[in-house]
């Protein structure tokens, strides 16, 4: 005879199993660290539930000797393939292919940059590689090939100071470009069937005086526009329209910690995918900051800072909108932080060891 209890028991012992066991098809999520030092990218798997990450991989670039500045990551849109860039001669970009199964990387191939670019970007097709040169002060245009190597460029843009970011609006119609040394973003219509950008002087958007503007995301629901300026840690906000391809300023305010003095050095910014919270990387006090945005207007309110990984050029947060991940080009580490669903705080759960000088973090969801 069996129990009743027994039956309970047993009945909450496979719910449970149920609930803790990977359904078919769920998607692995994996993070690509990209060391500019050690010229490879550290790959981990990251458990969505508990914010862990795995070590998986260490990628090393294929033929590159000396280390560049930085090492900028781009995935394409079908999450098939990553893209470094390397900054030092000769000028490439690495191509890896993204195994589906288990997130490791496989070189594909090596394809020509116009510059030692400090931004490379996939249009919305995937067919095609934004790039922009800081010290070259120009942006670039390279085909994608069917393997997933960049061609030689097809187009090579002077821009004013030091271009910086250079991505395409969410529609894939407009492609912006932030000149960190002249205080302005550019703008471009794209064609995509074409893979060419045509400069739009209307589109140009000016910036206080040596502000420095660097980078610049859409947010979630393509209505704005957020811009952290690297020289005074200014973060502001934009009404994007979409049709026009024109920013309209709406709010200023600082990416820098309550009290803090020293020289502003702003690096990074991303927003959670449900478009509630924003942060911003500040490298002079080594901290990130968080703001809660406004659904209707896109105004932010800060939540406060918190301390980091030195030097932290480089963050992203994951898919789920539930943790972000920074890395210090300094430290060469990575913390990830628990995103509070309710307030936006950042809570701190672990470090791991990365390459040596990481400074880009990207989040890819397989399949």
């Amino acid at each position: 005879m069996i129990r009743p209890g027994t039956i309970m028991a047993a009945t909450f012992v496979l719910a449970a199993a149920a609930t803790l066991a990977p359904r078919a098809g769920q998607a692995e999520t994996y993070a690509y660290v990209g060391n500019a030092d050690s010229n490879d990218i550290s790959v981990f798997k990251f458990d969505a539930a508990s914010g862990e990450m795995t070590p998986v991989q260490t990628a090393a670039f294929v033929g590159v000797e000396k280390p560049g500045s930085s090492t900028p990551l781009a995935v394409s849109p079908d999450k098939r393939v990553l893209i470094a860039g390397v900054r030092s001669q000769p000028f490439v970009a690495e191509s890896f292919a993204i195994d589906a199964k288990t997130g490791r990387l496989s070189h594909i191939g090596n394809g020509p940059l116009a510059d030692s670019m400090a931004n490379i970007a996939f249009d919305r097709t995937g067919k095609v590689l934004f790039s922009a040169s800081y010290g070259g002060n120009k942006v670039a245009v390279n085909p994608v090939q069917a393997n997933g190597v960049v061609a030689a460029p097809g187009q090579v843009i002077p821009t004013g100071l030091n271009a910086h970011a250079f991505l395409p609006s969410p529609d894939n119609r407009f492609v912006f470009a932030t000149n960190l040394g002249s205080d302005q973003v550019l703008g471009f219509a794209f064609d995509a069937a074409t893979g060419t950008l045509t400069a739009k002087e209307a589109l140009t958007v000016k910036t206080p005086e040596k502000s420095g503007p660097r980078h610049f995301i859409f947010h979630p629901n393509g209505k704005f526009i957020y811009l952290l300026h690297e020289l005074n840690a200014d973060l502001a906000v934009y009404a994007y329209d979409a049709e026009k391809g024109t920013w309209s300023e709406q709010q200023r305010t600082t990416a820098l910690p309550s009290g803090f003095t020293g020289k502003p050095w702003a690096a990074d910014l991303h927003a959670t995918p449900d478009g509630k919270f924003l942060y911003a990387s500040e490298r002079g006090s080594n901290t990130i900051a968080g703001f809660k945005v406004d659904a209707a207007s896109g105004r932010l309110t800060a939540i406060g800072s918190v301390p980091t990984e030195t030097q932290p050029r480089g963050f992203a947060i994951d898919p789920t909108g539930r943790y972000l991940a920074a890395v210090g080009e300094v430290s060469n580490g990575m913390t990830v932080y628990r995103v509070d669903p309710a307030s936006g705080v950042l809570e701190k759960t672990k470090s791991y060891a990365v390459g040596k000088k990481p400074n880009w973090v990207e989040f890819v969801s397989l399949p």
